[in-house]
């Protein structure tokens, strides 16, 4: 009897590697959706010309564009592995995060500023910026992170239990 257990755990392991080079190719995959989705959103804004679009506007369009194209990809093709994709955004902004607090501080660049105000002007202020990144702190790391999340949450909500 033990030892039919240790066989099926044996086996349910090697399918387990088997699958692994097919969950990298699947997380790619819908990487590469949840970016083209914020991209594209993001050059529509662009190519329109606004004189003004609020950072939460921005913020708000982030998260709700991959969610609904992460939905709805899962409805159509379902697949576990998009729902990891928020892990993949919070790794994104958090190497982001490590390159602003290392960065120097100085006149126009955060003068004076801790750790905590560096954060908070580079990524997350509505209404100022830390000097940092050359001010592009949402655009790099804020933006992309809110899209894979909102990605991971719109599949996750789309993907069917399982029994």
């Amino acid at each position: 009897m033990a030892v039919e257990t240790d066989e099926i755990e044996i086996l349910d392991e090697e399918e387990r590697v088997a699958t692994l080079g097919e969950q990298a190719l699947w997380v790619l995959l819908h990487l590469l959706l949840a970016a083209g989705s914020w991209a594209a959103m993001m050059m529509a804004i662009t190519m329109a010309k606004p004189d003004y679009v609020p950072v939460m506007v921005t913020l708000a369009l982030s998260f709700a564009l991959p969610f609904l194209v992460g939905n709805l990809f899962t409805r159509w093709k379902q697949n576990d592995m998009a729902t990891y994709l928020w892990l993949v955004g919070m790794i994104w902004f958090l190497i982001i995060c490590l390159w602003v607090l290392d960065m120097p501080t100085g006149p126009n660049q955060c003068y004076h500023c801790d750790a905590s105000q560096k954060l908070w002007l580079t990524f997350f202020s509505p209404s100022e910026d830390s000097g940092l990144i050359d001010n592009e702190g949402r655009m790099i790391g804020t933006w992309p992170a809110v899209a894979l999340i909102g990605y991971g949450v719109g599949s996750r909500l789309a993907l069917k239990r399982r029994s």
